[in-house]
């Protein structure tokens, strides 16, 4: 500013020169003009020193108002959308809510005909009665066949014991038997010695009858002892005979009462090494029945569920927002029907310059201007966070710069916003509305 003022004064003096040489006879006014010339000068210093010292006082508000402040205008209003769709297929039957409209959480969007799903849960309960039912007759078994399996046992015992007893009280009859038959054999051996010695007497009086040395009568007499005797002999042979028969029976009774033995031993062998088997069926049906019960439950409640979710309910308060349902139309699980957009909980999402990031920390306070409603209304918020990474590298194309045509672009970085308690009472702020925010730098946070 200073060589400029020197200037205009050289300007100045080769004009008042060349005034000179061109009129000499306004020597006077020329005169008087020299004469002015340094009142001029010092105007003018005070004029630009003036202005210097507004524009150095008005410059500083301005940069001390902005430099601890950083905005964008690529910024917009975010929240949450929640999609609505069936779990279930089925048919609508009724749309209870229309676009646009507030919904609590809870609140009944959508019905589907339960029909099907009604049909379905009466059955499962009925297959639940049945499992329950095998699961109380399985429950009686377990013990039943306990006791069935320690009475085959203690039976099997028993019959061993009274075969023993049997096999012994056989082997008593043999022991008999054969006294018997040694009796008959001697009682034979007598009934023989007497029948010979008759013999011999019959011969002898035979003798003497002839001779008339004894009677006739002492003689027959003696021939009906001769003949006594040998029916005796006879029927002591007939006697031997049967205590052989008799012995040859015990004999036989002993053999059937050891097999009969042999037998109750090996059935209370296979009782008692089936004992366990036998328990062990009976509680793995008793427990394959609790698991049927189990699995028939969990068949129940899944049916009872896809009978609550013929009901369709908001998830959370909202606003519907593209509702595509219409009574009669059939849906698939998924299939999106609606969406719920929840205006309790949005934030702001802008895009600053990777510059701007400096001295921009989370925690700091944040002025918010709308578009829709201008500067009359600004709402108060804070930075939540900053993404760890740039728009432009998560977007569908990111760029890939090769090296021969690399141009330096500047990124920009989006910053979550939130808003302070209180702000949005009215919900006025909704997803997608354009905002200017302004970070307040140094506010806060620095985390």
């Amino acid at each position: 500013m200073a060589d400029h003022v020197e200037q205009i004064e050289e300007q100045d003096q080769q004009a008042s020169q060349r005034e000179e040489n061109r009129s000499p006879s306004r020597a006077d006014v020329e005169a008087e003009r020299r004469h002015s010339n340094p009142r001029r000068k010092r105007t003018i210093r005070f004029i630009v020193l003036a202005i210097l010292v507004v524009a150095l006082i008005v410059s500083i508000p301005i940069y001390a108002y902005y430099s601890v402040r950083e905005s964008t205008d690529d910024a917009q209003v975010d929240g949450h959308v929640v999609p609505i769709s069936p779990r279930i297929a089925g048919t609508i039957i009724a749309v209870l809510v229309n676009d646009n409209h507030p919904v609590k959480a809870g609140q009944e969007l959508v019905r589907l005909d339960p029909t099907d799903y009604q049909l379905a849960y009466d059955q499962a309960e009925a297959q639940l009665a049945v499992a329950e039912a095998a699961v109380a007759e399985s429950s009686v078994n377990v013990p039943l066949t306990s006791i069935n399996t320690r009475g085959q046992v203690r039976t099997t015992t028993t019959e061993a014991d009274q075969y023993v007893a049997g096999v012994a009280s056989a082997q008593q009859a043999v022991d008999a038997a054969r006294a018997r038959l040694n009796s008959a054999n001697a009682t034979l051996t007598e009934k023989q010695a007497n029948y010979l010695k008759a013999q011999k007497d019959l011969g002898r009086m035979k003798d003497l009858v002839e001779k008339d040395e004894i009677s006739r009568q002492e003689y027959d007499a003696a021939v009906a002892a001769a003949d006594a005797n040998a029916a005796q002999v006879e029927s002591a042979k007939a006697d031997v005979v049967e205590a052989q028969h008799n012995l040859d029976q015990a004999i036989a009774e002993v053999q059937q009462a050891r097999a009969r033995l042999a037998t109750a031993v090996e059935q209370r062998r296979l009782s008692e090494q089936v004992k366990p088997e036998q328990e062990a069926v009976s509680a793995a049906r008793y427990k394959q029945a609790q698991a049927q019960v189990q699995q028939r439950q969990a068949d129940l409640n899944q049916n009872k569920q896809n009978l609550e979710y013929t009901i369709i309910k908001a998830p959370v308060d909202g606003v519907v927002s593209r509702k595509n349902a219409e009574p009669g139309m059939q849906v698939s699980p998924g299939q999106q029907i609606m969406e719920l957009v929840p205006l309790d909980d949005v934030w702001v999402t802008a895009n600053f310059k990777e510059t701007q990031l400096r001295k921009m920390r989370v925690g700091e306070s944040v002025e918010i201007e709308v578009d829709t409603y201008g500067s009359g209304r600004k709402y108060r918020g804070h930075i939540d966070s900053i993404a760890a990474v740039s728009g432009a590298r998560v977007s569908l194309l990111p760029p890939e710069n090769a090296t021969g045509n690399y141009v330096k672009v500047v990124q920009r970085v989006p910053v979550k916003i939130v808003l302070e308690p209180g702000e949005d009472r009215d919900h006025r702020l909704l997803p997608g509305m354009s905002v200017v925010p302004t970070v307040l730098l140094n506010s806060g946070g620095g985390k």
